[in-house]
Formats: structure tokens, C-alpha cells, sequence
């Protein structure tokens, strides 16, 4: 396992820097209403990375459609790429999934995705930058 780098920016450099539904949402700890982020039904080719410090998380080939209407993924592009914290809020026990190097919020992780793994890596669209493959020679 490789040795991530820890990202720290104070509330307001993580506010010049993100527009106001990013930062609602990766720094603290908001949701997006399903069905209206900009990758929950995209299907190109790339690397999704932290919308806050670009750390590469989730690839596109591990995306599927969940039906939930935000983008789901089966593993993470490391598994040291992302970190799971205790969520209790709203009255239930989740797993919170955010970026291990500057720990945005990212989603929550559920037990009911496709094979290999099971999982279900629910993600903000907010969270999220993406990056294009590099065309193949």
C-alpha cells in the first residue's frame, strides 16, 4: 500500500476554490438530488478524480448503472484511493466514502452492487472531476 499524501486547505481556500455546490457537498458532507449530477449516466472512457485535490479515485471501466441517479462504481481505481468513515446521520448506520488524501465527501458505500465485489460505491457527481482516457495508438 502506498503512502498517500494528506491534503489540508483551510474553510476558506476550499471556498475560493470550489464553486458553491462543491463545496456544499465535498466539504460538508452534502448530497446532490439524484438524476441531476453531470456523470450519473455518463459512459466515456476516463478517470474520475477528487473534485477537490484531483487525486485519481474511481475509472470509468468500474462505473455502472446503479438506477439509484448518481454515478455507482464496484471498487475504486486503489483501495487506498478512498477511506470509509461511520455515518449516523438521519437516523441510519451508513459508510461514508471519502477521498483518503483530502477527505471530501464523496458518497456512501453500499452492500448491494454487481459481482466482482458486491459493492456499490454511491458517488456525488459534485465530488467529482473527470479526465479523459488518452486515445490509444
Amino acid at each position: 500500500m502506498s503512502e498517500k499524501k494528506q491534503i489540508r486547505k483551510s474553510e476558506e481556500e476550499w471556498r475560493k476554490e470550489l464553486t458553491e455546490e462543491q463545496y456544499h457537498v465535498a466539504r460538508k458532507g452534502g448530497t446532490e438530488r439524484a438524476f441531476t449530477g453531470c456523470f450519473w449516466d455518463s459512459k466515456k472512457p476516463g478517470v474520475y478524480t477528487c473534485v477537490c485535490c484531483e487525486t485519481p479515485l474511481f475509472r470509468s471501466d468500474e462505473k455502472y448503472d446503479s438506477g439509484s441517479g448518481w454515478p455507482s462504481y464496484w471498487r475504486p481505481i486503489e483501495e487506498d484511493a478512498v477511506a470509509l468513515k461511520t455515518d449516523v446521520s438521519f437516523g441510519m448506520k451508513r459508510s461514508e466514502v471519502v477521498c483518503a488524501a483530502c477527505e471530501a465527501h464523496l458518497g456512501h458505500l453500499f452492500d448491494d452492487g454487481p459481482p466482482p465485489t458486491g459493492l456499490r460505491y454511491c458517488i456525488n457527481s459534485a465530488s467529482l472531476k473527470f479526465r479523459d482516457e488518452p486515445e490509444k495508438a
